[in-house]
């Protein structure tokens, strides 16, 4: 049973403890037993939390059987990515010179997760600061893609060992944050299911800042079913993040399972084509027939600006206000920091105060020209990445993956990435559904459309 339980998803689990023929303590020795046997060649989890999550669990079960359930999530594991902050607990950010760095406080968001009864089973690995794409990190260590165990593969970034720990079965589901694509690229790329989140709808309190005006946590699952129960969950207002207080909850579970049909789906413009893996178009391509045989509209869409012109804006954000944040870091030569990550915040020292402040006005501007444009469609349909899992060896990191993705953070969208196909030598492909900021609802409710006419979310990576 133990090996079984490690490859439901959490709804399904959640069915299970709700009739009591499993039981907490059966799904964390699951997991527990699967982290150890694989962790090591993975390397997706920073810490784990044995002692804990056992006794965490036991207390669970006896609740559940006592009548005391919290929630349908009470007694499931769950994995935080290690910008996420639990009082008492070393949080590195993903760098070597924060090892020693004891969190004070507990994020808003883990407190919401532990409140509904959820079992917090470790910390992931995360790119240094949460600042890049591609996953990798040259002082921890780089979580192993599990869709190839002999070639090193991009995980995706910077919620890397998130999306690892979800794929490779080992946890039900895990947090992620998203800041110009770190949800999305390695849900993406590791063949998961992944959420960002619109700003202020999940309090950022507690979550360790990369660039504050862009960030965004958000859950990352096997299915869009399992991420809108994380939602739920996750979302809220909360007085020490005051973003949160501008939008009202959404409810997206009621109309999950209300079908695409009638809903129009806008298809990116066909200069967003060039450049992008042949095996990537052919399985979007697919997508949009597929939608359109569930009674979707698929829309030619005219953009205002071009993905790349939104994402180099969305950069200078990224670089001026990580700069802000962490200079006292990166100027400092002693400290040993990611070769790769140190020039990209960096980068920030040369941005003036007018050019940001000009970044930040112009970007309501073009929130509200993009949003006019989308005025004809329910959302927009692209794909997540430029090409399937590169092999570590040909990233070039001085370039970014996230062409597809940074521009849903600039304007404050909201979107999913869900598989949608494989390349030829298995590995996994993925579709972004782009909605606009606060319709997660929508967004979950085409990807569930999507799931469950397609199986590809429910195939895993052939593990020892």
């Amino acid at each position: 049973m133990t090996t079984d339980l490690t490859h439901l998803p959490l709804y399904t689990l959640a069915e299970k403890l709700g009739t009591r023929s499993i039981s907490p303590v059966e799904i964390v020795d699951a997991c527990l037993q699967r982290i150890e046997r694989l962790d090591s060649k993975l390397h997706a989890f920073v810490d784990v939390f044995t002692d804990e999550a056992r006794a965490a669990a036991e207390a669970a079960d006896k609740a559940i059987r006592s009548g005391h359930a919290v929630g349908p999530l009470h007694g499931i594991p769950v994995a935080l990515k290690d910008l996420i902050e639990l009082e008492g607990r070393v949080t590195t950010g993903g760098s070597a010179a924060w090892r020693e760095r004891r969190s004070s406080r507990t994020a808003t968001l883990a407190r919401k997760l532990i409140s509904a009864g959820m079992i917090v089973i470790g910390k992931t690995h995360t790119v240094e600061f949460a600042f890049g794409g591609w996953g990798t990190n040259q002082h921890l260590g780089t979580p192993w893609n599990p869709w190839d165990l002999e070639i090193a593969r991009t995980p995706g970034g910077s919620s890397s060992g998130s999306a690892v720990a979800v794929a490779a079965r080992m946890v039900p589901c895990a947090i992620g944050t998203d800041t110009g694509g770190s949800v999305r690229l390695p849900a993406a790329w590791c063949g998961i299911t992944g959420l960002k989140t619109t700003i202020g709808r999940i309090s950022t309190y507690g979550v360790l800042p990369l660039t504050p005006t862009l960030d965004t946590p958000g859950p990352m699952t096997r299915s869009a079913e399992d991420a809108a129960l994380l939602l739920a969950v996750m979302q809220g207002a909360d007085a020490r993040d005051p973003r949160t207080l501008s939008l009202n909850d959404v409810e997206p579970m009621p109309a999950l399972r209300r079908g695409v049909k009638g809903l129009r789906l806008g298809r990116m413009p066909a200069a967003e084509r060039v450049g992008v893996d042949a095996e990537v178009l052919a399985a979007y391509d697919r997508s949009l027939e597929q939608l359109a045989g569930l009674g979707a509209d698929i829309v030619d869409m005219s953009l205002p600006r071009g993905f790349r012109d939104y994402g180099m804006s969305s950069g200078r954000l990224m670089s001026a206000e990580a700069y802000a944040l962490l200079s006292d870091i990166v100027d400092n030569n002693a400290l040993t920091l990611d070769e790769a990550v140190r020039p990209r915040i960096r980068a920030g020292a040369a941005i003036t105060a007018r050019e940001y402040l000009q970044t930040l006005a112009e970007r309501e501007g073009l929130k509200a020209e993009f949003n006019a444009a989308m005025a004809p469609v329910d959302a927009v349909l692209a794909p997540v990445a430029l090409t399937p899992a590169l092999p570590l060896e040909e990233v070039d990191q001085g370039t970014t993956p996230a062409l597809f993705t940074r521009w849903g953070n600039f304007l404050d969208l909201c979107a999913l990435a869900v598989p949608n196909g494989f390349t030829r030598t298995g590995l996994p492909l993925s579709l972004q559904i782009v909605c606009r900021g606060g319709d997660e609802a929508l967004a979950l409710r085409i990807g569930w459309a999507w799931q469950n006419a397609t199986d590809w979310h429910e195939r895993a990576p052939r593990l020892p």
